[in-house]
């Protein structure tokens, strides 16, 4: 049986940080890509940060970049999301996917950037409010 587990969600005010952790059972971890998404009410899902199966390539949606950083402990079967200098935009349900297919790597859409959702296997997903 797949399982997803996201936890380290939680209420801060702006400036702060917070730790996104996700552990996975019953798939291959080892050989998968991981990325986590996230969802704001009222607006589409989407995909913040992805890491490869070996850790060694990394995606971040541009509003992002240089504040949070993502990591993975294979021998753990968890991926981790640290989350610095928080901003009231980062509200938002995350949550934490696993590639399908054997997929190793993750991708781009062309033209938009947007990371590609090959994901399969899904968490339930964990809450972040950044206060202002």
């Amino acid at each position: 049986q797949v399982q997803v587990v996201e936890s380290g969600g939680g209420l801060v005010q702006a400036g702060e940080s917070l730790r996104l952790n996700c552990t996975v059972s019953g798939l291959p971890f080892n050989g998968l890509a991981m990325a986590w998404f996230r969802q704001a009410p009222g607006k589409e899902r989407q995909g913040v940060s992805c890491i490869s199966y070996s850790g060694k390539s990394t995606y971040y949606r541009d509003s992002v970049k240089g504040r949070f950083t993502i990591s993975r402990d294979n021998a753990k079967n968890t991926i981790y999301l640290q989350m610095d200098s928080l901003e009231p935009d980062d509200t938002a349900m995350y949550y934490c996917a696993a590639a399908g297919a054997a997929r190793k790597y993750c991708t781009a859409v062309a033209g938009t950037g947007e990371l590609k959702d090959e994901f399969a296997y899904w968490g339930q997903g964990v809450r972040v409010d950044v206060s202002s």
